[in-house]
Formats: C-alpha cells, structure tokens, sequence
C-alpha cells in the first residue's frame, strides 16, 4: 500500500494473532495494515456506541468501536487475500472500476486468487 495514512491502520500482535490498537489516519503509519471498512457487528456495538465521544472532526468514528472491541478482546479480523482497492478519490474509484472490469473479463470473480 502506498498511501496508508488515508486509512485506519491496525497494530498487529503476530504472536498472539490479535489486533492491538486501531489509529485512524496516522500521519505516519507505523504498519501497513489497513482497515477495509468491511464489519460484521454483534449486539454488543451499540453498547458501545453509546461510549464513543465525538472525534476531534465532530463525527462518531467507527475506529472508536472498533478499539473498544480490542479493548475487550472480542475483535477478530481476517487479512484479504487477492486484491483490494478503496473508492475514496476519483482516481481509486477509477482503479476500482477498471480492475472489476478486467477482472470479469478474465472469468475470475473479483477479491479472489
């Protein structure tokens, strides 16, 4: 990844396979794994919905609930294998279309290997 700091980042604990801490949009990334936006949530979120402050930019942020699931040792994650692209600016949602497209002309389904 070339531009980790549009993204949240995960601190990974390798030898014990968790996510330790979540910065979103560091200046300086101190890892290169990126937080894709793809969630699946138990009821226990809005539990902790209720414990997020607004951020520094007025908005309730998702890393937020994130770190209190890590914070309670319940987070879990997968790392994507094939590849992935965000659809943030024009040029990546440009990428994005253009990788679907070749994609599905190759027969392959996109996201996988």
């Amino acid at each position: 990844m070339t531009d980790p700091e549009r993204f949240g980042i995960a601190q990974l604990d390798k030898s014990s396979g968790r996510v330790t801490h979540i910065i979103e949009k560091p200046d300086h990334p101190d890892s290169d794994y990126c937080v894709t936006g793809i969630y699946m949530y138990d009821q226990q979120v809005f539990d902790f919905i209720d414990r997020v402050s607004p951020s520094k930019r007025g908005e309730l942020e998702i890393t937020d609930v994130n770190n209190l699931y890590i914070k309670h040792s319940t987070l879990t994650y997968n790392i994507l294998n094939g590849w992935w692209v965000d659809a943030g600016t024009h040029e990546s949602l440009h990428l994005a279309n253009r990788l679907v497209y070749e994609t599905m002309n190759k027969g392959e389904k996109p996201g996988r290997d």
